[in-house]
């Protein structure tokens, strides 16, 4: 087992945002999250980046409590996060943005600038390494975002809507990044395109009210009548 979740909550006054879940991730599976807003979708994936503090529960990663180290320890460990809302600098250039992240955990300049290239390569922006991250064009900025995250070599990504905003031939670009990646790595996709999902995911949680409502494949999942009702429609 890669990550265990036992009896994870995080509670906002009277409100549980999550509440008691269990979950769970094997090494080298590609798992998406879905359920509607509000359903505990990010504050879950938050709790185990280390963006957020549960309330209660834990967490064991590589079969190591790691429920109160902190998310850039976290990310020393091997766990990176590509946030919902795009998250690079925008007046560095996207080789000194990969940079930065690669910087982290690898010492020596040359170290650095392979990593930089091999990130930049596996996300087909080699050419833009010059150009700044600003002007870059909003789909280009989501994955140096996720080029930033595979410069950190991590174990498990874990991407909170990474296709909001993106052109459809983008989509298709994203979804063949996200097979390769997986080929290296255990791939946390929190998303709500459900044809990306169905098309991308081995194993699907579905989430609602702060609860895990239904786990299962994508074919699974598409015939629970819980997440018809709560998520389908």
């Amino acid at each position: 087992m890669l990550l265990e979740a036992t009896s994870l909550s995080r509670r906002y006054g009277g409100i549980a945002a999550v509440d008691a879940v269990d979950f769970s991730l094997h090494e080298g599976e590609v798992r998406a999250i879905i359920g509607p807003n509000g359903a505990g979708k990010t504050t879950l994936a938050g709790m185990i980046c280390g963006r957020i503090e549960p309330t209660a529960g834990s967490i064991r990663f590589e079969n190591e409590d790691i429920t109160r180290a902190s998310a850039p320890a976290r990310v020393l460990r091997g766990i990176a996060y590509t946030f919902q809302v795009t998250s690079i600098y925008r007046n560095l250039s996207c080789f000194d943005n990969v940079a930065l992240a690669a910087g982290r955990w690898i010492t020596g300049e040359r170290a650095v600038a392979e990593a930089v290239t091999e990130a930049l390569a596996r996300v087909g922006l080699s050419g833009d390494a010059a150009r700044l991250a600003g002007v870059l064009p909003y789909g280009h900025q989501r994955l140096l975002e996720v080029a930033m995250a595979l410069a950190l070599k991590p174990k498990l990504l874990i991407m909170d809507e990474p296709t909001q905003g993106l052109a459809p031939a983008e989509i298709v670009a994203f979804c063949d990044l996200v097979r390769d990646v997986a080929t290296s790595a255990t791939v946390l996709i929190i998303e709500h395109n459900l044809k990306v999902v169905l098309e991308l995911a081995s194993r699907i949680t579905v989430m609602d009210g702060g609860r895990i409502i239904a786990e299962g494949t994508p074919d699974e999942i598409e015939q629970h009548p819980a997440v018809k009702l709560a998520y389908l429609g």
